[in-house]
């Protein structure tokens, strides 16, 4: 092979696949339901996004700093490594979802179902989720909080 083709097959491998869908992303930016789509690395920060459907997309390591998507549906969604801190997220359907990672430090989950969803390795520090249902105290031996964080009665977390 020749040095030139060689190293352009050597770029070519080395360069990260495109993982993201620039059209979905923007669409969700722009506020519609984004059900089944891939946002991986999708920057939602900031965003008022009222009772969309994100069930079954890829959010891995978006970041969902300080939005406000109260009623949104992230059922059997990947959302491992996605940064929520300071999000709100009332009344909002994680059922199933993959949460490994997450940070929803300083959260608002009050009312937020958690039914089935893996919380390996999240960060709930300072979260507010007395409300939430459908959260085990096996899911919760797999994540970490602190002392303010809001847990229903009877559920506890180990210090981060």
């Amino acid at each position: 092979m020749r040095p030139l083709a060689l190293a352009a097959v050597l770029i070519a491998l080395a360069s990260p696949a495109v993982a993201q869908n620039a059209g979905q992303i923007a669409s969700a930016r722009g506020g519609a339901s984004c059900a089944g789509c891939n946002l991986f690395q999708a920057d939602l920060s900031r965003k008022e996004l009222r009772g969309r459907s994100y069930a079954g997309a890829r959010l891995r390591q978006a970041d969902l700093t300080a939005v406000t998507m109260p009623g949104a549906n992230f059922a059997n969604a990947d959302l491992r490594d996605v940064n929520a801190f300071g999000g709100l997220f009332t009344g909002a359907n994680f059922s199933n979802a993959d949460l490994t990672n997450a940070t929803f430090v300083g959260t608002y989950l009050n009312g937020a179902r958690f039914s089935g969803a893996n919380l390996t390795g999240v960060n709930f520090s300072g979260a507010e989720m007395a409300g939430a249902s459908g959260l085990t105290q096996a899911q919760l031996n797999r994540a970490c909080g602190d002392a303010s964080t809001q847990l229903p009665r009877g559920l506890s977390l180990r210090p981060c």
